[in-house]
């Protein structure tokens, strides 16, 4: 599965599915998210499925930021069976990522 992107309109939706759910949030002007791009994609081809990874792109998305209070980017939730356990600003090392949704 690909590393979805999700809008306003479709967060909610997408975030009603059982299991571990990646999501993070960038803007294209933002240097550390272009950093953390590859980062992503690398940990989402790894996991192959096992984990959904959303984008919320915050220029564009500004109704699901504010919701969760997003001051700085990249930021990264997890969500497990649609509850929020974890948020951390930064980049974040592909191996952490992985520890956090084992």
């Amino acid at each position: 599965m690909a590393i979805q992107h999700a809008t306003d309109a479709t967060f909610k939706n997408m975030m009603q599915t059982a299991g571990v759910t990646v999501v993070n949030f960038w803007a294209s002007w933002c240097g550390p998210c272009k950093i953390f791009a590859p980062i992503l994609e690398d940990f989402e081809r790894e996991i192959s499925g096992s984990v959904n990874v959303i984008k919320v792109n915050v220029d564009e998305n500004p109704v699901t930021s504010s919701q969760f209070q997003i001051m700085s980017i990249p930021t990264t939730l997890i969500f497990k069976d649609g509850k929020l356990v974890y948020q951390e600003s930064g980049i974040l090392p592909k191996q952490i990522l992985k520890e956090l949704t084992a």
